[in-house]
């Protein structure tokens, strides 16, 4: 009878000689393809295991992480599964340091290792959530969606709400005050419609179409004190090209802009913007709540001019105190003139930079594919692409973390047509670095089987604790719910 422990002591000795002969290697002087591709980014300390598969030729393979003071080795096949405590050691040891990888790769005739890899481990760490919905990369019709919660310290993904649970309807716009999870509201639409607000612990469900509003409240961004929301108020269609790379283009019939106050649930116009001769939407908050940004474009018959209708950036004075807005109001950046239209203005929490889309035309840059990134520097005026950051695809909605280091933002760079988010670091110069693909425990399978888009990014400061059978019972009625 064969002894077990000296079968595994044997094993773990041809193991162990095996991986020594990868000391033993052939230099090559080129980068090894890995997907996702880790190489000159900067990472928070805090993030879950940069997994990735290394596509290259060879039969076995070994990834060593080293730092200043630390390394480890993983080996095995050629998906890389880094363990999640060796990993988190390193990263916590070594923040504001280089991070170096190095694959070895055993083919035939030896081991041979590619040139080293080398990251940035940033000083500064990353929210631990990000909130999106997962949806079928369509406008019109939709099947099974949800809002879903994805902690960034590792790789568990939970479902905030799903509409397998509210009768099959449409849900969108999530939105956090500060990115604050227990400060936050959503739109349901269709069937239950309504606004979800959370607010003191309180969930309320609320009616924001009234008479003489042209929708439903649309696209919404809190104040930074939590009593007002700006919302837009859209009429919005689509419209379908059958040649060319366009395919949908999403469209304003009109739109206004209104501010909701949360104590007294009074809606109001903003009456110095308030005019059927201009299209309004994407509002923004300053920091300091005393500035309402939008964009805004001069009003056309639609469909028939929507590849002329190109917005600008404009800005009002806000008085928290008596919700009142200035009487001027002022352009912060005319696209128009450039041949541009911006969208999704987003200012950082210091209130010094602004990241805005610019495309061709139009109000809808997500299926624009020439849309990318731009940094806008309030102080001077200057506005710059974000060439690190761009692709040739569409780089569109983006989410500052609430220490102003971090973005995230959708893109399509991998395949044109499934938007996955990515996340960038935004330094102390206001410079952005190499952006990198969210961490999945196995990338490749995942971003390959996942058959959705993951629709605005949102960093938000931990977990949503509210269940989605509380979330169903709001949505379906119940109009006051304690948290």
């Amino acid at each position: 009878m064969v002894d077990l422990r000296w079968s595994v002591i044997i094993c773990c000795l041809s193991f162990a000689v095996s991986c020594s002969r990868a000391e033993q290697y052939r230099l090559l002087d080129v980068a090894p393809r890995i997907f996702p591709d880790y190489a000159d980014v900067t990472v928070p300390e805090n993030i879950a295991p940069l997994n990735f598969r290394i596509m290259e030729d060879g039969n076995k393979f070994m990834a060593r992480f080293s730092a200043k003071l630390d390394s480890f080795d993983v080996y095995g096949g050629n998906d890389v599964l880094i363990p999640a405590g060796k990993w988190k050691r390193l990263l916590r040891q070594h923040a504001g340091e280089a991070l170096f990888v190095s694959i070895f790769a055993r083919e035939a005739t030896g081991w041979v290792r590619y040139r080293r890899l080398q990251l940035q481990i940033a000083p500064e760490p990353i929210d631990p959530y990000i909130a999106y919905r997962l949806i079928e990369p369509g406008y019109e019709y939709w099947g099974e969606m949800g809002i879903y919660q994805r902690n960034l310290e590792s790789f568990d993904e939970t479902p905030v709400i799903v509409n397998t649970l509210t009768d099959g309807n449409c849900m969108n716009c999530h939105s956090f005050c500060g990115n604050n999870p227990q400060q936050m509201l959503f739109h349901v639409r269709a069937q239950h419609a309504g606004t979800m607000l959370l607010k003191d612990g309180e969930w309320s469900k609320l009616e924001l179409k009234t008479p003489g509003l042209v929708s439903a409240a649309v696209y919404p961004r809190w104040h930074p004190q939590g009593k007002y929301v700006a919302f837009s108020v859209n009429r919005t269609y689509q419209a379908f090209h059958s040649s060319g790379n366009h395919h949908v283009e999403v469209y304003d019939a009109s739109s206004d802009l209104i501010i909701y106050n949360t104590e007294t649930q009074a809606i109001k116009h903003t009456s110095a913007i308030h005019s059927p001769a201009r299209f309004e939407t994407f509002p923004e908050w300053s920091p300091d709540g005393q500035t309402l940004y939008f964009c805004s474009a001069p009003a056309k018959k639609m469909p028939a001019g929507y590849d002329s209708l190109r917005y600008d950036l404009l800005k009002v004075i806000f008085d928290p105190q008596t919700s009142a807005t200035g009487r001027r109001v002022d352009t912060v950046l005319s696209a128009a003139a450039m041949g541009k239209s911006v969208a999704f203005p987003r200012i950082s929490p210091d209130g010094k930079h602004m990241v805005v889309c610019l495309s061709s035309f139009g109000t809808f840059p997500i299926w624009h594919k020439d849309n990318d990134l731009y940094l806008l520097n309030l102080s001077t005026g200057v506005l710059e692409p974000m060439d690190s950051v761009n692709s040739d695809e569409s780089d569109s909605y983006h989410s500052w973390s609430s220490n102003g280091r971090w973005m995230v933002f959708g893109s399509r760079r991998i395949d044109g047509l499934y938007t996955r988010p990515y996340i960038v670091y935004f330094d102390t110069e206001g410079v952005f670095h190499q952006p990198f693909l969210l961490p999945q425990k196995k990338p490749v399978s995942h971003y390959s089987e996942m058959l959705k888009s993951y629709n605005i990014p949102e960093f938000i400061t931990g977990k949503i604790t509210t269940s989605p059978q509380t979330f169903e019972r709001v949505i379906k009625g119940k109009l006051k719910i304690e948290n």
